[in-house]
């Protein structure tokens, strides 16, 4: 890779095409965990209901001075040094968010200055659920034209911020937590990330969203008295939908990347519900064992699920090296994605 100022992308004539991978991975959840017997207490419902719905039994809550940055950085933290990657050899930084700390600035500078990666240019995207995906894409993509040789993608949210805790069909679902990744050129003989497929339906966005914050309609005492500025989603249409699509991505990615269902090892799908997950799992083909699943205990953190549910499969021994494994998630937008890839490092 050719020589180039801190934070600033090569220029096209000087990039080469080369294979990306993953170097390194972290998470972070949050120490406070939330029951579903605690929501008994809470709100009108019962762990029976919630087990049955949605396989959920406890939730991860981010103190009340924990932000979305704070999860961020302590998941890249163990990202970097996983990777053994030192702050200043970072030139990006992207992370994705639905809860970002503030408007503006954007959560990856503030995340910039908390790891001391001066180097790093900086920004983040909102895809929601589907937002880590999305963003490994981007960095792979940045990474394999030679515009920057170690980007670091972090999905991280503290969901819990933006919940009506009124409201019993959606206060149940959620959790806060962080996922990282460090990705770099991929080393000799490993193929890394293999194929991604990314889509989006801006038709069904009233499925799934936030009335009301933005400058569609900005915060005003009728809003707030309204409950405008809490996660509204109409689940039945937005479960069809997600089964739909993150199969459609599945099968896409897979066929790209010239493999086939019985050849993944693991497939880590979006932990937005264990009945979306059974649900791929009989339309796939491919037996719940091989799913990675922790839904159970993190509920759905939207951008950061599948970072951290990959953390914990690598960490826990079932991810090994030369594994083919299969990510997939679907989010508000709609947006969905599917990503292949060989797991190894070295």
């Amino acid at each position: 890779m050719t020589s180039q100022a801190p934070g600033r992308i090569a220029s096209a004539a000087d990039r080469t095409v080369c294979r990306v991978a993953v170097m390194g991975w972290g998470s972070y959840a949050p120490a406070r965990v939330l029951t579903n017997r605690d929501l008994e207490r809470m709100v009108a419902t019962t762990h029976e209901w919630i087990v049955e719905r949605t396989g959920m039994r406890e939730r991860r809550v981010a103190a009340e001075h924990e932000a979305t940055s704070d999860l961020a950085t302590l998941a890249a933290q163990r990202a970097l040094q996983t990777a053994n990657v030192a702050p200043a050899e970072v030139d990006m930084i992207l992370v994705a968010t639905i809860t970002p700390d503030y408007p503006f600035p954007n959560t990856a500078c503030l995340v910039q200055s908390r790891l001391g990666c001066s180097r790093a240019f900086c920004f983040g995207l909102e895809a929601a659920c589907s937002g880590f995906l999305y963003g490994m894409e981007i960095a792979r993509a940045a990474v394999a034209t030679g515009g920057v040789r170690t980007a670091l993608v972090i999905g991280a949210e503290k969901m819990t911020s933006i919940l009506d805790w009124q409201d019993r069909t959606t206060c149940v679902l959620f959790g806060d937590g962080a996922g990282a990744v460090v990705l770099q050129p991929a080393p000799a003989g490993r193929r890394g990330i293999i194929s991604t497929v990314l889509g989006s339906d801006g038709s069904l966005a009233d499925l799934l969203m936030m009335p009301a914050g933005g400058s569609r309609h900005p915060a005003t005492a009728a809003t707030v008295a309204a409950r405008q500025h809490f996660l509204k989603m109409r689940g039945r249409e937005v479960f069809r939908h997600a089964v739909q699509h993150m199969c459609e991505a599945a099968r896409e990615a897979l066929s790209k990347a010239g493999v086939k269902i019985q050849d993944v090892r693991w497939i880590i799908p979006h932990q937005a519900n264990l009945r979306i997950i059974s649900a791929i799992s009989e339309r796939l083909g491919c037996p719940m064992d091989r799913f990675v699943v922790n839904v159970e205990r993190y509920g759905n953190t939207s951008a950061a699920s599948i970072g951290l549910a990959l953390d914990e499969a690598v960490r826990d021994g079932r991810i090994r090296d030369g594994d083919v494994v299969l990510m997939v998630a679907f989010g508000a937008g709609f947006t969905w994605g599917a990503t292949v890839l060989e797991w190894g490092a070295k």
